[in-house]
């Protein structure tokens, strides 16, 4: 699955985030860093389960994620994922 943002679709960078424009609605979408991590992620050619194996992964030394953890990280970036579908704000 190869995700793009629709041709008239701006991204913009914010302190806290991105901002995404719909420039056919007028319609904008406020991401925080989490969310533009996913969005960065899947626009890379990431599937949902590579995406939240690298937002899971931490840093070195932290706590072992299970994957109990994991699975429900993969169903919140899949459900991310619709999400942009159902907006219209990407093609895949």
């Amino acid at each position: 699955m190869t995700l793009s943002l629709r041709r008239d679709v701006v991204l913009n960078e914010v302190d806290d985030g991105l901002v995404l424009l719909d420039e056919r609605t007028g319609r904008y979408w406020h991401l925080n860093s989490t969310a533009e991590q996913m969005l960065r992620d899947l626009l890379a050619g990431h599937s949902p389960a590579e995406t939240a194996h690298r937002l899971t992964a931490g840093s070195a030394g932290g706590p072992p994620v299970d994957d109990e953890f994991r699975n429900r990280v993969t169903a919140d970036v899949q459900e991310f994922v619709n999400g942009l579908r159902r907006a219209k704000l990407v093609t895949s």
